[in-house]
């Protein structure tokens, strides 16, 4: 039968470009692209809503609502919530079936949680399993980051944690439906992954992590200064990149800011040299 999808755009947002290229020079980057007076680059936050034989599931859920006038400057964050996104297409958040998170950083996962009563975080899917890797949910409680201020207290609350699903590898998403699976894509965190699920026209599309963020980042170097383990997230977006071309796969990086955010992936061996040319689909 396959998935049909939703792109859900959640806002825009700005995060330096230095550190969203690591070791890659400056002058080397802004060939690629211009950053503003603060030297940030525009990202966004990318979200999927997938649907099958009555099935639900919300992949990412963005940085949500709950951050302050503070952070809001500091990344220029457009103020829009997946909450928002769902409304936008008349889907309840209380329908959803799954929520799929690549990963529990603030800007993935924030959106678990909304204002509720008395200032306390609610649920913003009260009805959804959570899935997510088992290890960046200990990495995530136990504050494993190089960043002490990413895997916040108020989407990680105990109502959220009893709606966790722990998985180890790769996955399916739902038993009976294996066309919609989750696998590993380690490096920005130890436990990292990706979304893999075959449309209704059979393509495989697969939703990739901080991995490969953008187009921009489909290149073996690219790594971002706030990876915990810049080789192996060299290594994993290689094999990524590699799969799709082999494959056939439509991708769709998470913090894609071009308006058509999906793209076909073809292998390129130049001169002794191995990289990828990315269209858009």
């Amino acid at each position: 039968m396959g998935w049909s999808y939703t792109l859900l755009r959640n806002g825009r947002f700005y995060l330096d470009a230095g550190c969203m290229f690591g070791l890659i020079p400056r002058v080397v980057w802004t060939r690629w692209l211009e950053p503003d007076a603060k030297n940030r680059m525009e990202l966004h936050q990318n979200a999927l809503l997938l649907e099958s034989d009555g099935k639900l599931v919300v992949v990412e859920t963005g940085i949500g609502e709950k951050t302050g006038a503070k952070e809001r400057g500091i990344y220029d964050q457009q103020v829009r919530a997946i909450h928002d996104s769902l409304a936008d297409i008349d889907c309840d958040p209380k329908d959803i079936d799954a929520v799929v998170l690549t990963h529990l950083h603030f800007d993935h996962a924030g959106g678990l949680t909304r204002h509720g009563a008395n200032g306390t975080p609610a649920l913003t899917f009260p009805n959804a399993e959570i899935i997510v890797q088992r290890q960046e949910w200990e990495d995530a409680i136990a504050n494993r980051s190089t960043m002490n201020k990413t895997y916040l207290r108020d989407h990680l609350t105990p109502e959220v944690a009893e709606r966790v699903r722990l998985v180890d590898g790769e996955a399916a998403v739902f038993d009976a439906m294996p066309d919609l699976q989750v696998f590993p894509t380690p490096g920005h965190t130890w436990g990292q992954q990706s979304v893999r699920f075959e449309d209704d026209s059979r393509q495989v599309r697969c939703f990739v992590s901080d991995v490969m963020p953008t187009h921009y980042h489909a290149r073996t170097t690219t790594n971002l200064s706030y990876d915990v383990e810049p080789y192996t997230s060299m290594i994993e977006r290689t094999k990524l990149l590699d799969r799709a071309a082999e494959e056939g796969w439509t991708i769709l990086p998470n913090h894609e800011p071009n308006e058509n955010p999906w793209y076909r992936v073809a292998a390129v061996d130049e001169n002794g040299r191995h990289s990828w040319a990315l269209e858009q689909a």
